[in-house]
C-alpha cells in the first residue's frame, strides 16, 4: 500500500508510509484525536504528533494517551503538542519509555537531504545529550573565532567548523570531499554557462562546477553522450566493456535510483537487471540500472512488474495495476546537428 500510495501522491516512500500511518492509528486507536481534527480543531500535522509518539505503545496506553490529551489539543502549537504526548507517553508507560528510549538510542544515524539553490541539509540522529555537547561545542568555538573574525556571522562560523571537523580525514588538516559531478566540456572551461548536475541532488551552476573542478585534488573521468538526445554512450576510454565499465557507465547515466521519487545516489546504489537474470534478462546498459536496496528488491514482490524501455527507462506496474514511466534525465538538452549541405563557416 504505501508504495502505491508514494507513486499516486508523487511523494516520497517516507511520506507516504507516514500519510497512511497517521490515518490509520487515528481511525483505529485515536478516537478523541481524530474527533478533534473533524472539529477543526488541529490539523493533520498537529494531529501527526500524537500518532507518532504512540505508534509503539500498547492499544492500552494509546488510550489512555488519547483520552489525556483530548483537552490539551486545542489552540496549542505542534511542538506543545508533543510535549505534552512525550509527557503523557512517560506518564501512563514509564517501563516501556525506558526500553524504547533504550533501542532508538541504538539507532543512531546521519541522513543528508538535498535543499535549494547549491544547499543541503546534513542531520545526525544522535542521544539528546550527546548533540547537545556536539551543538555547544560548535558555538563554544564558533563565538571565540568571531571575536577575531567578524567577516562570518555566528552561524557561518558554526556551520564552517561543523564541516572543518567532518572533513578532515584525520581530525586535522583541509577537508577533501568525495562527489561526482556532471558537467560538459564547454561549461567546463567558460564557453558555456549550462548548469551541471550534482549526483543526488540535482543541477548546480556552471560556475560552482568549475571550482569544483579547479580543486587539485579533484579526479576527472571522460564521459561521451549522443549529441542528438544528451543521454550517456560511454564512461570508459576504451571500446571493451567490462563489467566494472558496465557498472560506471550505468551509475554516470542514472545518477540516481531509477524509481519514481527516490533519489538516492547512484554511488550508493545496488547496479542490477531490470529484467532479471532468471527471466533471462540480458547484462547490459539496456537491461541494468541503478536502483536502492529496497526498490530493486520490489520489483520481485508479487503483483510488481518492471519493464526496460531503453537508455535507463523504466516501466513499473503495481499490483493494482496502474503503471509509472521513468528515464534518467540527459546530461544536456538535444544538440542537432546541421544539414549536409549546410555551408562551413
Amino acid at each position: 500500500m504505501t508504495e502505491e500510495v508514494a507513486l499516486a501522491f508523487s511523494v516520497s516512500r517516507n511520506q507516504a508510509y507516514l500519510l497512511v500511518e497517521t490515518s490509520c492509528a487515528l481511525v483505529a486507536r485515536l478516537p478523541n484525536t481524530l474527533a478533534a481534527l473533524e472539529n477543526g480543531d488541529i490539523d493533520l500535522f498537529k494531529a501527526s504528533k500524537v500518532t507518532q509518539l504512540t505508534r509503539e505503545v500498547s492499544d492500552e496506553v494509546a488510550a489512555q494517551v488519547d483520552a489525556w490529551m483530548a483537552t490539551r489539543l486545542a489552540g496549542r502549537d505542534p511542538a506543545a503538542i508533543r510535549k505534552s504526548v512525550d509527557h503523557a507517553v512517560q506518564k501512563f508507560d514509564p517501563d516501556g519509555y525506558r526500553e524504547r528510549a533504550a533501542a532508538k538510542r541504538a539507532l543512531r544515524h546521519v541522513s543528508l537531504e538535498h535543499e535549494d539553490e547549491t544547499m543541503s541539509k546534513l542531520s545526525g540522529w544522535l542521544p539528546a545529550e550527546v548533540a547537545s555537547s556536539i551543538y555547544a561545542s560548535l558555538s563554544h568555538t564558533a563565538k571565540a573565532r568571531r571575536r577575531t573574525d567578524q567577516s562570518r556571522t555566528l552561524d557561518q562560523h558554526r556551520a564552517d567548523i561543523f564541516a572543518e571537523r567532518l572533513l578532515a580525514e584525520d581530525g586535522h588538516g583541509t577537508p577533501r570531499a568525495h562527489i561526482h559531478v556532471y558537467v560538459d566540456l564547454l561549461t567546463l572551461t567558460g564557453a558555456r554557462d549550462d548548469p551541471a548536475d550534482l549526483a543526488g541532488y540535482g543541477p548546480i551552476p556552471g560556475w560552482l562546477a568549475q571550482e569544483i573542478a579547479a580543486d587539485p585534488t579533484s579526479t576527472w573521468s571522460r564521459l561521451i553522450t549522443d549529441p542528438a538526445t544528451g543521454q550517456l554512450l560511454e564512461a570508459s576510454p576504451g571500446t571493451y566493456r567490462s563489467p566494472a565499465s558496465l557498472a560506471r557507465l550505468i551509475k554516470a547515466r542514472d545518477r540516481e535510483c531509477t524509481h519514481p521519487g527516490c533519489h538516492r545516489p547512484a554511488e550508493f546504489s545496488e547496479i542490477d537487471h531490470i529484467t532479471t537474470w532468471a527471466r533471462n534478462g540480458n547484462t547490459d546498459h539496456h537491461n541494468c540500472h541503478a536502483a536502492c536496496t529496497i526498490h530493486n528488491h520490489l520489483k520481485e514482490e508479487p503483483g510488481w512488474t518492471t519493464t526496460p524501455t531503453g537508455h535507463g527507462g523504466t516501466t513499473i506496474t503495481t499490483p493494482t495495476g496502474h503503471t509509472y514511466h521513468a528515464t534518467p534525465e540527459p546530461l544536456h538538452d538535444p544538440r542537432p546537428q546541421p544539414d549536409d549541405d549546410t555551408p562551413p563557416f
